[in-house]
C-alpha cells in the first residue's frame, strides 16, 4: 500500500464478510480527533469536512448534503463532558451556513441535536441553578447544580419557539418543608431531584435526544439516571412548564420512562440500563420499537438493545412499566464506558458504535460480519446507502 493510500484510510478493517455485510457508506463522528468523514466498508475515506469548530458531540448528514452539528463554543463556561454551546449547519465545502450560539455562565447546549420535520432544531441544555435555588427545591447538595432542559430553535429567526425544563417537574423526599416534597414511588411522572449525586453538579447528564413525529413526543436519554424520559412536545411553552395540557394531558411531566425503575422507587420491573446512549426509534414494520446502547459500566460489558414499547405508553406507580426486549447483542469484547450507539441497517443487520474502539456490524442472529477500529473516540456511526439523497448531493 502506498503512503497516499495509507493516508486515505480511516483505520483498520479487522473483519469483513462481504456477502453478509451491508454494502453502504458510513458517516463517522470521531469526537476524539474532531473529525467527521464518510468512508466505505474498506475504511477508505471518500469525503471529509474541515470543521471550523471542535465537535460538541453529535453531527448528522442531511438529505441536501449539509451537516447539522453541535460544536464547542469559543469560550464555554460550563465544560462537563459532551459540552457544546454552538449549533451549526455546514455546507459540503465546510463553510458555515448557520451558526447559533447557546452558551453562557448559566446555560450551554450539549451532546445531541435533532432536525424536526418543520425545519426547527431541538437540542439538550444544561442550565445552572444556584446552591440557594437548589436548596429551595429540596436538593441534598449544597452546590450549584445543572439540571436538563430542551430548547427548540427556529434557524430562520434564531428564536426559541418551545422549551422544556426538568426543573419544573421535580419531586424529592429529602426536605419535608419544601413544596415539592412527596412520595417518589407514588409519582412516577416526576423526577427525583436527589437520585444522583455529582460533586460538580452535573446531576442528570442527558446525552441523546430523539423525536417521534407520529406521536409528537421527545425521547431523552438520561445517563446518570440510567433511563429514557418521554416528554410531550405537543404542549405549549406554558403547558410544558405545568402538570397538565398537551396530547397526553400531563403537561411537561413525564409521559413514560424506562430503563431503571429504581430511579423513581418502583418496586416492579427489571433494570435494563447501566448508563445509556443513542435512543433511536425504528420505523416501518418496526414502528413502536426503539434501539439503544447501554454501556454497562458496572458490568464492564456493553449491550445493544431493541425494545418494544408498550402501546399505549403507560406509566403507573409500582407496576412493571418496562418495555419488552425484542433483540439484544453483547460480546465479551464489546465494552465502552462512554458514548456509543446502535442503528438498524436496511438489510436487517445492526451497526454498533463502540466509542473507544470503532464500529461493529452484526446480523439478526448475532454473527459479526464487519469490524472497524481506529485510534479515536467515536460518538456515533450513521449508515447511508450509496444512492441516498445526501450521498448524491455530495457528488459521491
Amino acid at each position: 500500500m502506498s503512503d497516499n493510500e495509507e493516508s486515505n484510510k480511516a483505520g483498520e478493517v479487522e473483519f469483513l464478510i462481504p456477502n453478509l455485510a451491508y454494502d453502504g457508506y458510513i458517516l463517522i463522528n470521531d469526537a476524539g480527533n474532531d473529525r467527521v468523514y464518510i468512508m466505505d466498508k474498506e475504511s477508505n475515506i471518500i469525503h471529509e469536512w474541515d470543521l471550523p469548530n471542535d465537535i460538541g458531540n453529535d453531527v448528522e448528514l442531511l438529505p441536501d448534503g449539509r451537516l447539522l452539528g453541535i460544536m464547542k463554543a469559543d469560550d464555554p463556561k460550563i465544560t462537563f463532558g459532551g459540552h457544546g454551546g454552538k449549533l451549526q449547519f455546514l455546507n459540503p465545502d465546510s463553510s458555515v451556513d448557520w451558526d447559533f450560539d447557546y452558551s453562557s455562565e448559566d446555560y450551554i447546549a450539549h451532546h445531541d441535536v435533532e432536525l424536526l420535520p418543520n425545519g426547527n432544531i431541538i437540542t439538550i441544555v444544561w442550565e445552572r441553578k444556584t446552591a440557594s435555588e437548589a436548596e429551595i427545591a429540596g436538593s441534598s447538595m449544597d452546590i450549584d447544580i445543572f439540571p436538563e432542559a430542551i430548547i427548540e430553535v427556529n434557524p430562520a429567526t434564531d428564536e426559541i419557539v418551545w422549551e422544556w425544563h426538568a426543573w419544573n417537574h421535580l419531586i424529592q423526599d429529602f426536605d419535608n418543608s419544601k413544596e415539592n416534597f412527596g412520595v417518589i414511588g407514588e409519582n412516577p411522572q416526576l423526577i427525583d431531584l436527589n437520585y444522583y449525586f455529582d460533586e460538580d453538579g452535573d446531576i442528570m447528564h442527558a446525552n441523546g435526544i430523539e423525536y417521534d413525529e407520529i406521536n409528537d413526543l421527545i425521547y431523552l436519554s438520561v445517563n446518570f439516571y440510567h433511563e429514557v424520559w418521554v416528554i410531550d412536545h405537543s404542549t405549549t411553552v406554558e403547558e410544558a412548564a405545568s402538570h397538565s395540557g398537551g396530547n397526553h394531558g400531563v403537561g411537561g411531566d413525564l409521559v413514560y420512562r424506562f430503563g431503571n425503575p429504581k430511579a423513581y422507587d418502583n418496586s416492579a420491573g427489571e433494570r435494563l440500563f447501566r448508563n445509556n446512549h443513542h435512543p433511536l426509534l425504528l420505523t416501518g414494520a418496526d414502528e413502536g420499537k426503539i434501539s439503544i446502547f447501554t454501556n454497562g459500566a458496572e458490568l464492564m460489558q456493553s449491550t445493544a438493545y431493541e425494545l418494544e414499547l408498550p402501546n399505549p405508553l403507560s406509566l403507573q406507580p409500582n407496576v412493571d412499566n418496562e418495555p419488552a426486549v425484542h433483540w439484544s447483542f453483547t460480546d465479551m469484547d464489546l465494552y465502552s464506558p462512554k458514548v456509543s450507539g446502535l442503528v438498524r441497517l436496511p438489510n436487517g443487520n445492526r451497526l454498533i458504535t463502540e466509542g473507544d474502539f470503532g464500529v461493529w456490524e452484526v446480523t439478526e442472529q448475532g454473527e459479526v460480519v464487519w469490524k472497524f477500529s481506529s485510534q479515536g473516540f467515536f460518538w456515533r456511526a450513521y449508515p447511508y446507502s450509496k444512492d441516498d439523497l445526501a450521498i448524491i448531493a455530495l457528488g459521491l
